[in-house]
């Protein structure tokens, strides 16, 4: 099967990535199917998981921001931290069908893409249409160029930054089981799966960021 899929052009990452999309379909399922008022079990936990972020993610966007884009900035976070401890099992990379999807390039710049067009639909929105290419031309009418450059620079920075750490940080986990199989490399793992927290932490809190930068000021705090 993997072969197959792999004919039609699958990357590993992206067999991957899809076993990671229906894993995370299947717990939201399984976490909703009998709602109880009094939580408990697996849905105590996934509301507290979910409480916890969006609380998070309030205090960064404001109320309002954060009512509209949670669920888009939750799924990244989420998605990107299943995508990172994928590196992390055993065989990872090395094995078919098995690969972390953030350790190539094509997955960060499509979430990049996806934040991008996002933060200029919710600028487009709350601005009431096209007013919200004013602020290109703030303070200075001649400053035009180098806003527009800032823009396009998000994009760029969200895929380099999750790719390059975690490319890097597996190749160098990778080599160090090569030279010292034994002991350094458990901590080497140990530092990974707090590395793949931070980095799904640091692609949605940026997210999140210029999402809010693109609402009116005057929505910020409602």
């Amino acid at each position: 099967m993997i072969e197959a899929m792999h004919s039609i052009g699958l990357t590993d990452g992206m067999i991957t990535s899809l076993a990671i999309t229906i894993i995370l379909c299947g717990l939201s399922i399984f976490a909703g199917r009998r709602l109880q008022t009094v939580p408990s079990g697996f849905q105590n936990f996934a509301e507290w998981a979910v409480g916890s972020l969006y609380n998070f993610f309030e205090g960064i966007m404001g109320a309002k921001a954060c009512r509209q884009y949670f669920p888009l900035i939750a799924t990244l976070f989420i998605y990107i931290l299943f995508c990172n401890y994928a590196g992390l099992l055993p065989a990872s990379g090395h094995i078919p069908g098995l690969a972390a999807p953030t350790g190539s390039i094509n997955c960060p710049m499509a979430m990049a893409i996806i934040v991008f067009v996002t933060m200029f639909a919710a600028g487009i929105r709350e601005h009431h249409g096209l007013g919200y290419f004013k602020h290109y031309f703030k303070p200075f009418a001649f400053l035009f160029p180098l806003m527009v450059l800032e823009d396009l620079v998000k994009p760029v920075s969200l895929t380099l930054r999750l790719y390059g750490n975690i490319f890097g940080e597996h190749t160098v986990t990778g080599s160090f089981f090569d030279l010292v199989p034994i002991g350094l490399p458990v901590i080497m793992q140990a530092l990974s799966v707090l590395m793949g927290l931070i980095q799904a932490l640091v692609f949605s809190l940026l997210a999140a960021i210029y999402i809010k930068e693109a609402m009116p000021e005057e929505e910020e705090h409602l």
